[in-house]
């Protein structure tokens, strides 16, 4: 007779670093019900657990803050991607999620019409230093709608199976590419997908009473000349101010100045536009704007944000920083404004000058110059530069490229 063996399921498990407002975080979500040790600089420590399991999340997440200056880290052997001291190369990236709310349903298993894992791996061919998310990681809200192949077996709702088949999967080698700086979206409110964000991504602690984190405060990560702060305006309402909100934000715009320069990830951009209908540019947030205006100090350069499914950069008549937004990560993406925004108002505020390019996903890389200027290179799915920018202090020049 044979005999034969089983051997024990392997877990499974992502790893990455993160900054938040404990500092610099290794982090692990794994099937496993007990942290995994991690070894830094040659000496093993424990983790501790960020969420242990709970509905419909099966995993557990852990954490451990990063001595400042470990040359080294690994989990399970596989080594951990510390920062640099001086990053050069920042990839934005956001939107990236694959669209199920109702009759509105994208091809999830086409990877052409949800390229989400090309645009990681092609972000991660570049060798950033860091990464920044804008926003947006899970968009299956609803069950596929019967009989469209394109999303057919694909999992919906706020639970693991979906923030796995989103994100965590899809982005795997990204995420160990390098430290990742993540910014909450308003697809991670807490009747949405706010449950995984908390579990997973939230740069403060899991509140596991609630289940789902509100709003958390704003935090820094300081670099070498420069700042980038992280807001979380995930429910800044759009269409109307909200002053309860507005008195909020206003109170965190007023705590940058003390940064040097800055640039401000915020996933709902201010004064931007998903579309033109009727010559009129739609998409600004009102309740963002009712903060800003006469608020935002004069050393946030630049603003970084997705929400918008398109990259975007405009600068504006008004002494405003420059609006970058890089939400073409994945999700289905918007008609667009034209070409040239130029002269466009959005909620009384002049589009000076500025680039659109619409109907391509993407990401887009940050890299420093020589001057202390940063050039910005949009590319498209497959690796390829569509547009050239530079960014110099509050004011950013573009041009197609080809």
């Amino acid at each position: 007779c044979l005999l034969t063996m089983s051997m024990p399921a392997r877990a499974e498990s992502y790893q990455w670093v993160q900054y938040t407002h404990a500092g610099l975080e290794a982090r692990v979500t794994t099937s496993d019900s007990a942290c995994p040790a991690i070894r830094i600089d040659g000496a093993t420590a424990a983790m501790s657990v960020h969420a242990a399991p709970g509905p419909d999340y099966p995993v557990t997440t852990c954490k451990i803050v990063l001595p400042a200056g470990a040359k080294a880290a690994s989990i399970a052997d596989v080594p951990l991607a510390l920062p640099k001291a001086d990053p050069q190369r920042i990839v934005v990236v956001g939107d990236t999620g694959c669209r199920i709310k109702g009759k509105k349903a994208q091809a999830c298993n086409d990877p052409v019409q949800w390229p989400f894992r090309l645009v990681a791996e092609m972000a991660a061919h570049q060798k950033p230093d860091l990464i920044v998310h804008v926003g947006d990681y899970h968009y299956r809200e609803t069950a596929c709608p019967e009989g469209f192949v394109g999303c057919e077996g694909t999992p919906f709702g706020d639970n693991w199976a979906v923030w796995r088949a989103d994100f965590f999967a899809p982005g795997d080698t990204l995420l160990r590419s390098a430290p990742w700086i993540m910014t909450r979206g308003n697809h991670e409110e807490c009747n949405r997908g706010g449950k995984g964000w908390s579990r997973t991504l939230e740069p403060t602690a899991f509140d596991a009473g609630k289940g789902c984190n509100g709003m958390s405060a704003p935090f820094s990560v300081a670099l070498p000349g420069l700042s980038i702060a992280v807001m979380d305006v995930s429910t800044a309402s759009e269409e109307k101010v909200d002053e309860t909100e507005a008195a909020k934000f206003r109170a965190q715009f007023a705590t940058l100045a003390d940064k040097g320069p800055t640039w401000l990830a915020l996933h709902r951009p201010i004064w931007s536009a998903e579309e033109v209908e009727k010559s009129v540019a739609v998409g600004d947030n009102r309740t963002l704007a009712a903060a800003a205006l006469g608020t935002i100090p004069k050393n946030v350069n630049a603003m970084l944000s997705g929400h918008h499914h398109s990259f975007q950069v405009f600068n504006y008549d008004a002494d405003l920083p420059v609006q970058i937004t890089s939400g073409h990560g994945g999700d289905y993406l918007d008609k667009g404004t034209p070409l040239d925004p130029a002269g466009f108002v959005i909620n009384g505020v002049t589009i000076k000058s500025g680039i659109n390019v619409p109907k391509k996903f993407g990401f887009s890389m940050f890299e420093k110059q020589a001057s202390g200027d940063w050039s910005i290179m949009n590319y498209d799915a497959y690796g390829k530069v569509l547009t050239r920018c530079t960014l110099s202090g509050r004011q950013a020049v573009c041009a197609p490229v080809g």
